[in-house]
Formats: C-alpha cells, structure tokens, sequence
C-alpha cells in the first residue's frame, strides 16, 4: 500500500542504499506502524547526511583554516573559496616567484597565487563541481566519515585541555561569547614539519661557550652557573636557519610587500574618522587585529625546534604569557620610524589614529618601543631568534617542567649571540636587548591594566563581542583583577 509508511521506508532503503545497522536500528528501536513519511524523512537527514554546521568542523582543504562549508565541490574557507572565484572570473595566469611547491597553509597562503591555484584545482575544486545535493552515496558515506573523524578528534582535545588546565576549558578564560559555553582557541596541534632543513648533516665540531656572556638577559640563566653549556656550532647554526626559517613564513607581511606600501598614509579626513569612532568601536577592532596577528605567532611557536616537545601545559603558558611580547617586537618590521608610522588597516598610521582608545600614554609608549627596536636595525635572524626567546621564557608561572624551558631558552640565547658575533654586533646589541625585554614585559601589563579599564566600563562589549582567542589570553587576568566588579 503506497499510502503506509512502510512503503516509504522501503523506499528510502532503495534509493540511499542504507547499511544493515541502520536498517535494524529504524526498525528495531521503533514501531513503524506509528511513524509517519516526515518522521522517516527527517530521522534520516539528520542522522545520515552532515549539516553545513558539521561540515564546519572540517579544515579548510586549501589552507587549513576553518572552512565554510563545501565550495566549488570542495571543503574551503571562505577566503579560499573567494580566491578561487576570482581566479576563475578573471582567468587569471599566476607564475610562482619560487619552484612551484611552495607551501600553501593559514600563513602563507597569500604569498604564491600559482601554487594556492594549483593546490584548489589538485584537491577538485571546480566552476563545475557537483553541489552537495547530488553527490554519490560514496562521497556521502566518506565526507560523512571525515565528520565523524574530526568530531571525536575535537572531542578528545577538549576532554585532555580541561584535563590539563581546567581554567582554560572554562567559560570564564575562555570567554564564551554570545554561546558562553566556554572554549579553547589555542590552536597547539602539531604542524608539519616545514623547515627543509637536514639535521643530520650537523657535525658535532666545533664547539661554541658563551659562558662569559651569562646574565646579558634578566630572565634566563645557566642552571649549572660553574659548567656552562658548550653547544656545536653547526647545531647553532641549524637552529639559527630553522627559527629564522619558520619566522620568515609566519609574519604576516614580506618586507617588499611593505616597501610598496610605505607611501600608503591614511588622509586627514580618514585619520578623523578614527578618532571619532566610540571607543567600543575602536577596541574591537584593535583586539581583532591583535589576534590576526597572534595567529602567526601561534604557528611561529608550533615551529619552534623543542616547543612541541613540552608538555600542553607549558606550551599554553608560554603562549599566553609571551604571544602579545611577540607582536610588539614584530611591530619593529611593519614600523616607519622616520614617519612614526605603523601598518595598520591597510595604511600607516601614526599615534593619533589610536586616539578613540582612550589610553594615549599607552599607545605612545608602544610607539616608541617600535622606533627604540628599529634603531637596533636587526636582521631577519636575529629578530626571529630574540622573538623564540622571547617566547621560550623559563621564569613565567606555572611551568610544570622549567628546567625542560630553560634549556630551550638557553640554547636560543646562544645561537642568537652566536648569530651576534658572526655579524660583528654582539657586544652592542645584547645590552640593549635586554632592556628590549624589561620593556616588553612593562608593555603587556600596561595593556592589561588598560584592557582592564575598558572591560570595566564595556563588559559585555568584551564577553559577547571580543575575539574568542583574545580573551583566552587575556580573560584570566580581567576575572581575576574584576571578580568582584560584575
């Protein structure tokens, strides 16, 4: 009888060709007679067939972003998908600076179009892709699969982060948004290995001892005082090219893309327009590019030779404590001292763009942190290597294994005085960095007092609207300075 359920549920077995489990289940677990069509139609679709939201949990197959949903046939975020738009639109010829395998991930993806090109049209993306409606059972059964995968994955991270460090897991840290359920934004999943580079070509000769330089930076020192640690030089020079390496690949912007836009001021009228922003306004979209800028940094520490090795624990505190440390050193590269100016927006932009802040002292003294790092003229090398110090600080609290971090540090600052020396500099610098360091880590206390300030005033500007990454970072200290405020 075609007006019963059954009929319809024998139908559904035909057309999607359902697995012997799910046909015991419908039929075990249910009285049939009792279901109507919808019942089984809807049952179906939401057990069966993966929503745009559960697609989400997906990386990006370009990039490894988070995607969007399924675009042109393929799994991508939507700057992928927009890229590959235009690509198509513009039938656009892309020629590769580099060998033509350059590596196309969340930091380098705007660098080489003909490589991220190549890399969309490998993985299938197509103008003509079959849209998600009218795939085949196979390609539903394996992207239904790669759900699954990735949710238990997920799941599985969460158990061990709320294991690990409970205070992150929680809605307070997190800062759970509009949802408030809490969250852990610290992406700290391995990456792969980028670096080219052969370890095992390093002779064990000769030998480097920087012991005569101890106590040249505040917070690191020798645990063994009297038997400083004698590394080989070619192990130094491998960690010189690596960090620097890997910091070239995740800073936001090449120098040459910078000397094109150094002409790039904002006008008057524009530079107006900032500073009549509301303040809400403006710390939005300054914490938004905080953390873009964080991200890098975050892949940056990943890359890091040693930094993977440490517990979870440790590689959390060391990023919360010293990702904001990081940027204001990288601020040196995207800084124009003759102009004080930084890149900021899409233009430079001088002190008075920030004044809808509200915290003048503040930016003033970032302002001059940049132009005092670029007085120093560092290099790319040493610049990377000051940052992995920078980052890889022994003396921040609640390390769980601080001697592991400390000889990371260690070897960091020798192969940084290492690269010093080689370019005739060290005694010159090293001073000065280590005032660099003291000043860093004022710079970041007085963001918090000041992001302290604002969340006074602004509290739910910063719970509901706030990037969720940045107040993991920085949403320990404002619960703890303003639990008794709310």
């Amino acid at each position: 009888d075609e007006s019963t359920p059954a009929f319809y549920m024998e139908i559904f077995k035909v057309s999607f060709s359902f697995c012997k489990w799910w046909h015991l289940f419908l039929f075990s677990s249910c009285d049939h007679r009792s279901l109507s069509c919808s019942d089984v139609l809807c049952v179906t679709y939401c057990l069966y067939f993966p929503t745009a939201a559960q697609i989400e949990i997906i990386p990006c197959k370009i990039c490894g972003d988070k995607s969007s949903g399924i675009h042109y046939g393929v799994i991508t975020c939507e700057g992928c998908k927009g890229f590959f738009r235009r690509s198509q639109q513009s039938n656009a010829t892309y020629s590769c600076p580099r060998q033509k395998n350059c590596l196309i991930d969340r930091t380098s993806r705007n660098r080489c179009q003909h490589c991220r090109l190549q890399k969309c049209l490998a993985v299938g993306m197509s103008r003509d892709a079959v849209k998600f409606g009218r795939m085949s059972k196979k390609q539903r059964d394996s992207l239904y699969a790669e759900v699954q995968k990735h949710r238990l994955q997920q799941q599985q991270q969460q158990g061990h982060h709320l294991l690990s460090h409970p205070s992150l897991g929680s809605p307070n840290s997190a800062g759970g948004g509009e949802g408030g359920g809490g969250g852990f934004y610290l992406d700290i999943q391995p990456s792969p290995d980028q670096s080219g580079l052969d370890i095992n070509g390093i002779k064990p000769e000769p030998l480097c001892d920087y012991g005569s330089s101890n106590g040249f930076f505040p917070y690191c020192s020798f645990s063994n005082r009297d038997v400083p640690p004698t590394v080989p030089m070619a192990e130094l020079d491998y960690l010189a090219q690596i960090v620097s390496k890997s910091h070239l690949e995740t800073c936001q912007y090449l120098r040459e893309e910078l000397q094109q836009m150094s002409w790039q001021s904002f006008l008057q009228d524009e530079v107006e327009s900032y500073q009549s922003k509301p303040q809400e306004v403006m710390w939005h979209l300054c914490a938004v590019k905080i953390t873009e800028a964080i991200q890098y940094v975050v892949e940056f520490a990943k890359r890091i030779d040693g930094f993977m090795d440490l517990c979870q624990n440790d590689q959390i505190v060391l990023l919360k404590a010293g990702s904001l440390e990081v940027v204001f050193l990288r601020m040196c590269r995207v800084f124009d001292s003759q102009n004080n100016t930084v890149f900021f927006d899409g233009k430079f932009a001088g002190p008075e763009v920030f004044k809808a802040l509200g915290c003048d002292d503040f930016i003033t003294a970032v302002f001059d942190f940049a132009k005092s790092m670029c007085s120093l003229h560092l290099s790319e090398d040493e610049l990377a290597l000051f940052s992995a110090f920078i980052l890889l600080s022994a003396d921040r609290s609640w390390l769980q294994e601080k001697l592991q971090v400390e000889k990371l540090q260690q070897k960091t600052q020798l192969a940084l005085q290492h690269v010093l020396q080689k370019n005739q500099r060290e005694d010159e610098v090293l001073n000065k960095l280590r005032c660099e360091a003291s000043a860093l880590r004022s710079l970041c206390s007085r963001h918090t007092e000041k992001l302290c300030t604002f969340r006074a005033v602004y509290p739910d500007i910063v719970r509901s609207h706030f990037p969720p990454l940045y107040k993991e970072l920085f949403g320990a200290d404002l619960e703890l300075t303003l639990q008794n405020s709310d």
